[in-house]
């Protein structure tokens, strides 16, 4: 199993200038490259200063000179907001600049806030049917002199311009039901999943919806499949115990920008009281930690080694928790050097 970084900019509040979150930002890549990681992903995100992430692709085109191993990823660009033309030559150009190194992750998008703003009028459903209408597209793009006539597209005989180094890039798709995974299947794309909050019975689901999805499509080599969880390696019980609650804050900051009910001002949502935050058992400290992969070396890797079992082929380290950068920083340093070697190459 391999393994990456997940990462954004993200604050929960204004004390932080967004300068210092890139910085802080580009060393946590810097790390995962001399660390060994696989790769790296960061995503895309629009007026949210819980993730900020206008365009994965100039975020990565900077990463392609500051790092030397790792793969780059999208991680992921939100479907509907991209016109097929646009998305494959960007995404070429990108994986030009970065030497054949490009992934790119494709979502439908979560968070209504954007929808309202980018696509009035659109939701989940809809934007997922634009999802399966982009993706087919911009793989024949990149073969090139393609005409497209669909649903929300329609364009002439067109080639991307560039065309990337690598002949098609992986694309890999975000999927939760079984519909996702066997489109993700069927159209050669590789699969992401993450479980959010929830236990390993919701990592095992996931699994099976993959595998059910390559059973059906036999004919077709099987793609790979990655799993993102937020994770901390800890050093002892007290460093454990606040790492699991800020991921309770992190969680309930998380559905308040997904229910899209509270106050934003300057891009900042409406703090949460830390009462309220204390009164959600669903989110609670103890959840966090019995759910996300949160513990001390030994801990952390009982939990990645029963993933690596159940077939998945890369664990994605997700460090959006809202905590300081020192702590960030130095869960990563612990995960790379203590529990990667576990795994091997």
């Amino acid at each position: 199993m391999k393994f990456s970084l997940f990462v954004h900019m993200e604050r929960l509040d204004a004390e932080q200038d967004h300068r210092s979150l890139y910085e802080e930002f580009v060393a946590l890549c810097e790390i995962a490259d001399k660390g060994g990681m696989h790769a790296i992903w960061t995503g895309e995100h629009h007026g949210m200063d819980f993730t900020i992430a206008p365009n994965p692709f100039i975020t990565i085109a900077d990463l392609a000179r500051r790092t030397s191993n790792v793969r780059l990823g999208t991680g992921t660009v939100i479907a509907p907001f991209w016109h097929p033309i646009k998305l494959a030559g960007e995404a070429a150009m990108t994986d030009l600049i970065c030497d054949g190194r490009l992934d790119i992750g494709i979502a439908r998008g979560a968070y209504s806030f954007e929808y309202e703003r980018l696509l009035p009028g659109l939701d989940a459903w809809g934007a997922g049917q634009r999802m399966r209408e982009l993706i087919p597209a911009v793989q024949k793009l990149w073969e090139g002199d393609y005409a497209h006539d669909g649903e929300f597209y329609t364009f002439p005989s067109t080639t991307s311009a560039p065309k990337p180094i690598q002949q098609h890039p992986p694309i890999w798709v975000a999927a939760r039901d079984p519909n996702s995974h066997e489109f993700a299947v069927a159209n050669g794309c590789n699969v992401q999943v993450t479980p959010l909050w929830q236990g390993d019975d919701e990592v095992e689901t996931l699994m099976g919806r993959f595998n059910e999805a390559c059973a059906k499509n036999a004919q077709i080599a099987r793609p790979k499949i990655m799993l993102l969880r937020h994770t901390y390696v800890g050093t002892d019980e007290a460093d454990i115990a606040q790492a699991a609650h800020e991921m309770s804050v992190y969680y309930n900051y998380f559905f308040a920008w997904f229910k899209n009910e509270k106050p934003i001002h300057q891009g900042l949502i409406e703090r949460i009281a830390a009462q309220d935050i204390a009164a959600n058992a669903m989110l609670s400290g103890d959840v966090m930690r019995a759910n996300n992969v949160v513990g001390n070396a030994g801990t952390v890797i009982d939990r990645l080694k029963t993933y690596e079992a159940m077939g998945y082929d890369e664990y994605s380290f997700w460090i959006d928790t809202g905590m300081s950068f020192e702590r960030k920083k130095a869960s990563l340093e612990r995960f790379i050097a203590d529990v990667m070697p576990a795994f091997g190459e």
